[in-house]
């Protein structure tokens, strides 16, 4: 019977590579589910076989580590330096952003009853 070894849902497409990497790497067979037309079901990477779960758990767990470091290694930068970067794209953002709200929200205020 199939082993749930990684669930796939709200993980970046770079890790979830990563993982694949590994598996592959190491020759550990692997299938993967996703989550479906309406997003309800499990998107996860599973194993066919049961008595490969032990080693592929104790990559799994080296291989997030690794993916911990290298993440924590990366950059983000601030709303500061971005505005810096590109100001005027920055303002038109957060110009669209309220637009939007306004017009879902005006309907429900009233404001021009």
């Amino acid at each position: 019977m199939a082993k749930l070894l990684f669930r796939l849902n709200g993980v970046f497409e770079e890790e979830a590579n990563f993982v694949r990497e590994a598996l592959d790497n190491a020759g550990i067979e692997y299938y993967e589910t996703n989550q479906g037309r309406w997003g309800i079901s499990v998107a996860a990477i599973w194993l066919p076989n049961e008595d490969d779960y032990i080693t592929a758990r104790e990559l799994l767990d080296r291989v997030q580590e690794e993916w911990l470091e290298q993440v924590q290694d990366d950059y983000v930068p601030t709303f500061a330096e971005r505005f810096r970067e590109r100001p005027t794209a920055f303002i038109l953002t957060i110009l669209a952003v309220i637009a939007m709200v306004g017009l879902t929200v005006v309907p429900f205020v009233g404001v021009f009853e």
